[in-house]
């Protein structure tokens, strides 16, 4: 498999680098800056990506560009290379946002495009020198270096960032330099990989059994698909029902999952799990507690199966980037409930989507011929909706929030907004007035979740929705909307 390797200095553009590298049709990984240079080789990159945004390391092996690979710099990474090489870069007033770009005309990133475009900048430091058989290939009125290239060298550089969808052909540079200059002929597909984890689970389980703690969310259900192809009914999946999930949710994932060749185990809790959430408000000590119970849970059904030959986990390749080095624990703490492997006696762990995006991960399910209703749910964190509902978890706030969020789904889906909306949710406060509930109505567009903006939704779907809410769930006396954006704010609300 042809595979280009991104190399982070820093920042938060890497993901959506890869993101956009795989929207081409080729298999990328991201990797620290600092990697040695035998791990790259032993890689094999048919190309190297190299970026960073302002604070970032800045700091590279300059053996990296005389492997004879092509290098493409973004942003810091593109001033990283020029400095490494012998160049000049000096800091500069920052430069952020839309800026009109002049193109050279034969540069290869740029072939068939107009002399002159909208390129999105963010840097706070300039290219003022070139090395030797380095030209300029595009410059704005504050930038004379906005771009370079060594072709003898296979060295090219961009100071704007061609992923972002504010850079009007964007894509088309990056599609450039993946085939026209490192040879990459696009092949990868969801089909090539189902196939593939389908042929490398069968070798690595044989007979042998594997136990899945299946949330119905899109991750493990995607991943039990996988299995289930894989391995039949060799594959238990556990359901633990922690009675906070969305309207009809489990009687969804049970009535869907119930039907595939796998041993399916639902298990009620919602007592055990409302009991021990009495009177908490602290949304940190409420994910904490939910994630005990679910782990205390699930290993309780894993005993009663024995020895468990293989866990599988719906893990997904920003789960892996996220936990590694340098980052906080309240991330990880943030994501999926307990780190079940330390609690379960297993000999191997499976992760059929350690390498897959959340949208790849969607494409795969839809490949498989997962249902809408699993593929293309929203996402939903692992404490349900308990850190949607302000101040204590009660059974009559569960029954008013599950009301509300169904409504808000609804009337999202039914007017067709819902697919290019990143995500939307009711949020129970725990303020009342007129002798009941305000609800507060969550409604972003992102492009990676790193960042996010309010939704403009219609005047009359939001009256729609608030005429429903009203009039439909006795106990919400009051509708608000959150403009707020990410950053400052978080797209959860707890």
């Amino acid at each position: 498999m042809q595979k280009v390797l991104i190399l982070d200095l820093g920042g938060q553009c890497d993901l959506l680098i890869a993101r956009r590298v795989r929207e081409c049709h080729v298999f990328c990984e991201i990797h620290p800056a600092a990697m040695p240079l035998d791990k790259i080789r032993a890689f094999e990159p048919k190309g190297i990506i190299l970026s960073g945004t302002p604070g970032g390391i800045g700091q590279i092996d300059p053996q990296i560009f005389q492997l004879g690979v092509p290098v493409l710099g973004i942003g810091l990474g593109c001033q990283t290379m020029i400095a490494a090489l012998g160049g000049a870069v000096e800091p500069c007033s920052p430069i952020h946002g839309r800026t009109l770009t002049n193109l050279s005309e034969d540069a290869v990133l740029f072939a068939e495009m107009p002399p002159m475009t909208i390129s999105w900048m963010d840097i706070d430091a300039q290219i003022t020198a070139l090395p030797d058989g380095f030209v300029a290939t595009a410059s704005t009125n504050n930038c004379p270096i906005a771009a370079f290239s060594c072709p003898e060298r296979q060295l090219y550089g961009t100071q704007f960032r061609p992923e972002s969808p504010h850079t009007e052909g964007g894509m088309g540079m990056l599609d450039r330099f993946l085939k026209s200059i490192c040879g990459c002929v696009g092949d990868w597909r969801m089909e090539n990989v189902v196939n593939d984890a389908v042929a490398d689970i069968r070798r690595r389980v044989g007979d042998r059994r594997v136990l899945l703690a299946l949330s119905g969310g899109v991750d493990s259900s995607v991943a039990a698909a996988v299995l289930s192809r894989a391995v039949g009914s060799r594959l238990t999946c556990i359901f633990v029902d922690h009675g906070m999930l969305r309207m009809d949710e489990g009687d969804q994932v049970e009535a869907y999952f119930s039907r595939m060749d796998v041993h399916f185990v639902r298990v009620n809790a919602r007592e055990r799990f409302q009991s021990a959430l009495e009177n908490v408000t602290d949304p940190t000590e409420k994910r904490r507690i939910i994630g005990e119970e679910f782990v205390k849970v699930f290993e309780d059904q894993a005993k009663k199966l024995g020895s468990i030959d293989f866990l599988a986990q719906g893990t997904i390749y920003p789960d892996i980037l996220e936990t590694g080095p340098g980052y906080a624990d309240v991330i990880r703490s943030s994501r999926e409930m307990g780190r079940l492997p330390g609690h379960i006696d297993f000999k191997e762990l499976i992760e059929p989507l350690r390498l897959l995006f959340k949208e790849e991960v969607r494409e795969l399910g839809r490949t498989m011929g997962l249902p809408a209703y699993l593929v293309d749910r929203q996402p939903f964190p692992g404490p349900g909706l308990a850190i949607r509902m302000m101040g204590n978890i009660t059974p009559e706030k569960i029954r008013l929030l599950q009301a509300a969020d169904h409504i808000v789904t609804q009337e999202l889906e039914g007017s067709h907004l819902n697919r290019s909306i990143g995500q939307y949710f009711a949020v129970l406060t725990d303020t009342m007035t007129m002798g009941g509930y305000i609800v507060a109505l969550r409604v972003v567009t992102t492009e990676d979740y790193l960042t996010a903006k309010w939704a403009r939704l219609p005047y009359e779907l939001l009256d729609k929705i608030s005429t429903r809410l009203m009039t439909e769930v006795p106990g919400i006396s009051r509708v608000t909307l959150d403009i707020t954006n990410k950053p400052p704010a978080s797209i959860e609300w707890e």
